[in-house]
């Protein structure tokens, strides 16, 4: 028996709890987990609260995100003791995720644990942050360079943010972060943000094009925002765009695009290629401080998971939050 968050839904709705299961109910998979550690990401809270077409099969484990060690393998790649990391791959969606003290997936999802991480420290970066690194690679593959001038993170205190903020500005670049809470200015400034940029400057119908600003940009916002960012990039800039939480629509004109040559890079973390993936993890072994992980960190107990959604979808988590479940 293990214990598991889940979701189920019947003709009287959607209800969230923690349940006592069996082994013999986990789904199909090759592997395994004894899950370490959990996260508790944008998409879990929007499948807990019910608030977001999150889980497409019932009953459902929510969580996108888990690292813990193999306690069963049919596939060569990993043995039992093996370290892993899983992000993605419609885990949480339609196959049983990571908040829950076991898993069972395919080894195709799986990947080692970065050396540099703890269990801890990798899901204190998780889905948010192995995305960020992903929007920093395209950036650079598109030749954003630190000398080619300021970059533009939105949603900067959220997890995504925090992350990019942070790599970004090890990395050399001069970081612009956009946010809608001015209380986390300081918050920011310490993962090296050089300006704080408020919200309510984005979030508004604009101009098909703005005065020229930024080359390069990491966006989870999506609708007016991520519109404005595309208006006021510089010739050839380059957007990142990771996210939607301020909107699925893209509410823009060709006028960036056509005028000034900007590349609006789509970034999907879920399906990612594993080499990709490989690569993303250990440029966050080398590129994220892990002493600012703490800073951006809050743990809880996979019961909390429910209340702090709701407080995850309203915009009042800063940072990261994670799930520790066994200590391994």
């Amino acid at each position: 028996m293990f214990k598991a968050l889940l979701i189920e839904k019947d003709e009287n709705g959607q209800r969230v709890g923690m349940s006592e299961l069996d082994e013999e109910q986990l789904p199909e998979g090759d592997v395994t987990v004894r899950i370490a550690c959990s996260t508790l990401n944008y998409k879990d809270a929007l499948a807990i609260t019910g608030k977001g077409p999150v889980v497409r099969r019932f009953p459902m484990v929510p969580g996108i995100d888990f690292a813990g060690v193999v306690e069963h393998s049919g596939n060569p790649a990993f043995r039992p003791g093996d370290k892993v990391v899983l992000n993605g791959w419609g885990v949480g969606e339609t196959h049983w995720g990571g908040l829950a003290e076991l898993a069972r997936v395919k080894a195709d999802w799986l990947i080692p644990l970065e050396p540099a991480f703890t269990f801890a420290q990798a899901m204190s970066i998780g889905t948010a942050g192995y995305t960020a690194m992903l929007c920093v690679m395209a950036l650079e593959r598109h030749g954003v360079t630190p000398e080619s001038g300021e970059v533009l993170v939105t949603g900067a205190a959220g997890g995504v943010g925090s992350v990019a903020v942070a790599v970004l500005a090890k990395l050399g670049y001069e970081v612009a972060a956009v946010t809608g809470r001015p209380e986390e200015a300081d918050y920011l400034g310490k993962l090296g943000a050089k300006r704080i940029l408020s919200r309510s400057g984005f979030d508004a119908p604009g101009k098909p094009l703005g005065r020229e600003q930024w080359a390069g940009a990491v966006d989870v916002a999506g609708g007016h925002v991520l519109a404005n960012v595309c208006a006021s990039m510089k010739y050839r800039g380059v957007v990142a765009a990771c996210g939607l939480a301020g909107g699925m629509a893209f509410p823009a004109t060709v006028a960036p695009f056509i005028l000034r040559g900007v590349t609006l890079a789509g970034i999907d973390s879920v399906m990612c290629p594993a080499g990709e993936r490989r690569e993303a993890w250990r440029r966050l072994g080398r590129d994220l401080d892990p002493a600012l992980l703490d800073a951006m960190t809050k743990p809880i107990a996979m019961a909390d998971a429910i209340d702090v959604s709701e407080q995850l979808i309203a915009g009042k988590v800063r940072g990261r939050v994670i799930v520790p479940i066994n200590d391994l």
